[in-house]
């Protein structure tokens, strides 16, 4: 397996930016890093949020313990704001990661070329 498949695959199924520490671009690489752990930081803060707004509910008594009333509240807690901005955070981290793929075979490919002149 050559350098170009194997960065692909490391930043496809490892983590955006591995392929490219891989490649040893530690810069791009610590920076596709880092915003796909801001990005997964901020969807596991608000998922934890709401998750512990419902359970307070729940033990409080104002809602049922059945999955109807569980369903509602997880529907009526997201704000139209709140839901485009998990949306942004998403579709950022997914181009991160499909950037990451792409830019480390990219670079990967680059570097065979150069080694063969």
């Amino acid at each position: 397996m050559n350098n170009s498949t194997k960065a692909a695959l490391l930043s496809a199924l490892v983590f955006p930016g591995t392929g490219h520490l891989f490649l040893k671009k530690y810069l791009s690489g610590g920076v596709l890093i880092s915003i796909s752990m801001v990005m997964i930081g901020y969807m596991v803060f608000k998922v934890t949020e709401k998750a512990l707004t419902i359970v307070e509910q729940i033990q409080s008594g104002h809602v049922q313990l059945d999955i109807a009333g569980i369903t509602d509240l997880v529907t009526q807690q997201s704000t139209t704001a709140e839901m485009q901005l998990i949306n942004v955070v998403t579709t950022v981290f997914f181009i991160c990661w499909l950037f990451g793929i792409v830019d480390s075979y990219r670079i990967a490919c680059k570097q065979s070329k150069n080694d063969k002149l």
